[in-house]
């Protein structure tokens, strides 16, 4: 069954698929919390303890029905994730590695409008807690999770791989396998102040 995808403003809609087989994970890392202060609106995208809920699929799950002329990314770091967000109205949509060959979308919760409850029933609870050092407020989420979850990952990244999926990424350019937008970089006194 398809979920909806869409931004705050509703120009970029879309669905994801098989969301099942999706994994779930809240990461605390300083790079994710630094995106929220760069899209303006942490209060929404992050929780007490500045953690991200993210949902982890192949990119290949995900159709832009409209709006993908509105999808801009950023790097906070030249070898950073690449962020994609809506330029319209700044909501998080995800991030993925800066290739194609590998088939990863971690997919913010701000653009899946759905309430914590219905995340429970359409992927499951979270199944992994990271990068909890970062985390602010005492005490600390504890860590948990995170070896399952990276198999999971490798496992459907060979699966694309060998299936040819991988070449479904609407955020790159199959041909040439550069993103469908020019990712910005942030210098690095920018993403300090972030």
């Amino acid at each position: 069954m398809a979920h909806p995808i869409k931004c705050q403003c509703g120009y970029i809609q879309g669905t994801v698929a098989a969301l099942e087989q999706a994994t779930r994970i809240r990461c605390y890392c300083k790079d994710c919390q630094a995106f929220a202060y760069f899209l303006g609106d942490a209060g929404t995208i992050l929780d007490s303890n500045g953690g991200t809920d993210i949902v982890q699929t192949s990119p290949s799950n995900i159709t832009f029905f409209q709006g993908t002329d509105r999808l801009a990314c950023v790097r906070l770091t030249e070898k950073g994730m690449v962020r994609w967000y809506a330029n319209c109205c700044r909501t998080p949509i995800g991030n993925t590695l800066p290739s194609q060959n590998f088939s990863f979308v971690g997919i913010v919760h701000n653009c899946l409008e759905s309430s914590e409850r219905q995340l429970n029933d359409f992927v499951g609870a979270t199944g992994a807690q990271i990068n909890t050092e970062s985390a602010e407020g005492d005490p600390k989420p504890k860590s948990f999770g995170i070896l399952p979850i990276i198999g999971r990952n490798i496992l459907r990244m060979i699966k694309d791989r060998v299936n040819g999926n991988y070449k479904k990424n609407p955020f790159f350019v199959s041909e040439t396998d550069e993103p469908i937008s020019k990712p910005q970089i942030l210098e690095e006194e920018n993403y300090n102040a972030l």
